[in-house]
């Protein structure tokens, strides 16, 4: 056994998992699964948002330790569906470390959505959750324009390298002015409607949810590290939309 080899394979799949969004639990689990499908039963696994740790011990009782970074998290549920199943794969056949570590390239390497397609789908959010918050066709209209924008101003500031908390301001601030100036022009009528579908494509909906599993499965490191980053996207949305509805009154008093 290659004991090096079985670290450096598994600690991949558990980067492919908790890269594309997968929750603390199912990294964890799933990389020990994989230590006992080859035979080792001494295979212990630290992981939290930022980073993952595996030790196993060899025949001879010598520690192997793996330490991977993460610096970037999607949420890309294809992703972790099809690592699911490589995991399954990988504890029923055992195929050799070579073969796995391909097919986590592949998986790695597909495709995501179209930019265009994402454009789309954020504007299609804000529509629909602004006619959801009792707002009328014509705001929903407008939000459609807002979601959109969301969208291309991540992209315009993802390509600087921006990072993530200014990101939201940002594109919270531009979602906001434009619902400002799309009622002030007539063509909605409720600013707070249009502002609530545009802003929901950047509520941490999945965060929310992740860091409440982990604390009630006794991760609690991860749980408050999520809950903090959790905090830090509802602190920059709230920055962006307040400067976009304070300014107009601070600066031409309306």
């Amino acid at each position: 056994m290659n004991y090096d080899e079985l670290v450096n394979t598994t600690m991949e799949v558990g980067y492919l998992l908790l890269s594309n969004g997968a929750e603390i639990y199912r990294v964890e689990d799933s990389m020990r699964r994989i230590f006992r499908a080859y035979g080792v039963e001494t295979g212990d696994v630290f992981v939290i948002p930022t980073c993952i740790f595996a030790t196993v011990e060899t025949g001879q009782g010598k520690p192997i330790t793996g330490f991977k970074r993460l610096y970037t998290r999607v949420t890309n549920l294809d992703k972790v569906e099809r690592a699911n199943d490589l995991c399954r794969v990988v504890c029923y056949k055992k195929p050799d470390f070579q073969t796995v570590r391909e097919e986590v390239r592949s998986i790695d390497q597909r495709p995501a959505y179209g930019f265009w397609t994402q454009v789309a789908a954020y504007a299609l959010i804000a529509f629909s959750f602004t006619l959801f918050y009792s707002g009328s066709f014509a705001d929903a209209c407008c939000a459609l324009v807002c979601g959109a924008a969301v969208r291309l101003v991540i992209d315009f500031m993802g390509r600087f390298s921006t990072n993530s908390f200014f990101m939201n301001i940002a594109a919270s601030c531009v979602a906001a002015t434009l619902a400002l100036l799309a009622v002030q022009f007539g063509f909605g009528a409720n600013t707070d409607k249009i502002i609530i579908g545009a802003l929901m494509n950047l509520v941490p909906g999945i965060v929310i949810t992740s860091f409440m599993r982990d604390v009630i499965a006794g991760d609690l490191i991860a749980g408050l590290i999520r809950f903090v980053e959790s905090l830090l996207v509802a602190t920059a949305i709230a920055i962006g939309a307040g400067v976009a509805l304070l300014a107009p009154r601070l600066i031409w008093g309306v």
